[in-house]
């Protein structure tokens, strides 16, 4: 015999908000207004739980706060205490929005890994549409994949020394963190190449898309370069420095949470319903 579980996502929006909502029913039942997971192997009675979008961004939000505001307290209270305190110094190296390999990398990793999978639903919605652009969604979908994965290992932190070389070294100012030159080339052709695709989009999707990346990419990147021009003359180990760390980071993870907010109401308002069917079979007894 063989159990059917029924996966319906129906992300059309709520009159009082863009909801998702996950509800067992019967096989058929009709779907609501809302998104539905419908898992029903026996049959019994209705179950549901709802998940809002603004619920989740409020959420990410608030652990981006929080996470800010330990960093930041435990930074400064390891500059100012001088690094006497070894279990300070192990906090800060867990807590500290500008390392790798830490708790605010790995929210900002899931963060990106959440775009991506939702930029991949909406790729997969619009192949099965045969709509336009399918393409373009997928290669974004590529890309926070991507940054998802150099979030941890910082891939483009080792392009620093081969750039400097590459720009003759000595005293490089705005570009002492030299992986900005290719970021800046890269992102001016995204940007042309991405240009009709962003036009295509519904007037209030496009304009949280651009301030989305406005805000990450003016912190990624234009604030590394005032970064890189202070800590080549200063170094680091200076408030200033843990400032525009600390605001760069906090910036990044604003820009993800309005790109995230973004893609959960496209869903919500411009794609239909999505189901998955999954059949499990069991041996007979």
């Amino acid at each position: 015999m063989n159990q059917t579980k029924l996966l319906s996502f129906n992300p059309k929006p709520h009159v009082n908000g863009n909801v998702l909502k996950a509800k067992t029913s019967g096989e058929n039942e009709s779907f609501s207004s809302r998104a539905s997971i419908y898992f029903h192997p026996n049959h019994t009675a209705s179950n549901q739980i709802a998940l809002n979008s603004f619920s989740i961004v409020r959420g990410l939000g608030a652990l981006a706060f929080a996470l800010v505001f330990t960093s930041s307290a435990l930074k400064l209270a390891h500059h100012f205490n001088g690094s006497g305190s070894m279990v300070l110094h192990k906090l800060v190296k867990l807590f500290y929005v500008d390392l790798e390999l830490n708790v605010p990398a790995f929210f900002s990793m899931l963060l990106l890994l959440f775009a991506a999978c939702l930029l991949s639903l909406i790729a997969v919605l619009k192949r099965r549409k045969a709509a336009e652009y399918v393409f373009h969604w997928a290669l974004l979908s590529a890309g926070f994949l991507f940054m998802a994965f150099d979030e941890i290992i910082a891939v483009h932190e080792r392009m620093i020394e081969p750039m400097r070389d590459i720009l003759g070294g000595g005293q490089l100012g705005v570009l002492y963190f030299a992986w900005v030159v290719p970021a800046l080339a890269l992102v001016s052709f995204l940007g042309f190449f991405f240009l009709r695709f962003l036009r295509s989009l519904p007037q209030k999707t496009r304009i949280s898309f651009v301030v989305a990346a406005v805000i990450y990419l003016g912190a990624a990147v234009g604030l590394e370069l005032i970064e890189g021009s202070h800590s080549e003359i200063n170094g680091k180990d200076n408030v200033v420095y843990i400032f525009l760390t600390t605001l760069e980071e906090t910036l990044e993870m604003i820009g993800l949470i309005v790109f995230i907010r973004a893609l959960l109401v496209y869903l919500a308002e411009y794609c239909k319903e999505l189901r998955l069917r999954i059949e499990v079979f069991k041996s007979e007894s």
